[in-house]
C-alpha cells in the first residue's frame, strides 16, 4: 500500500538538531545584555523595576533572533542592591530533558547584583 502525501504524520515531538535551544550561545547573549545594560547602572528602588523589565525584554528579543521554531522563551531577571550579603536562588521546573533547557548568568558591580535566567521550552 502506497502512502499518500496526506497520510504522513505532521506532528513533531522533537526539534531538529540544528534548532535546539542551546545554553552556550544563550549564556553569551545574556552576558552581553547584562554587561551593556548594567555596566554604569546604580541601584535605585524607584528605577530598578523598569530596569529589570528592560533587561528581560532585551534578552528575550535577542533570543528570538535565534529563530528557534516551536520554542517558548521565558526570561526571569532579578536585580538587588549590593550590600555584601549572600543570596541564594533556586528554580524548579517540570519539562522534557531532551528538548527543553535553560541558561543563567550573574552580574554585579559596586551598587547592584543581577541574576538572569532564560528557559527554552519546546511546544509539542
Amino acid at each position: 500500500m502506497e502512502k499518500k502525501k496526506g497520510d504522513e504524520n505532521t506532528y513533531v515531538i522533537h526539534p531538529e538538531y540544528k534548532n535546539k535551544f542551546r545554553p552556550g550561545p544563550t549564556k553569551e547573549i545574556i552576558r552581553d545584555v547584562l554587561q551593556s545594560k548594567l555596566d554604569k547602572a546604580t541601584y535605585s528602588m524607584e528605577t530598578t523595576q523598569l530596569l529589570t523589565k528592560q533587561v528581560a525584554d532585551d534578552i528575550k528579543d535577542r533570543l528570538k533572533e535565534l529563530t528557534l521554531p516551536r520554542y517558548k522563551i521565558v526570561v526571569q531577571v532579578s536585580i538587588g542592591e549590593q550590600k555584601g550579603q549572600g543570596v541564594r536562588m533556586g528554580t524548579r521546573c517540570f519539562w522534557d530533558g531532551d528538548t527543553d533547557s535553560y541558561a543563567s548568568e550573574t552580574y554585579s558591580n559596586e551598587s547592584l547584583f543581577c541574576v538572569a535566567t532564560a528557559y527554552g521550552v519546546y511546544l509539542y
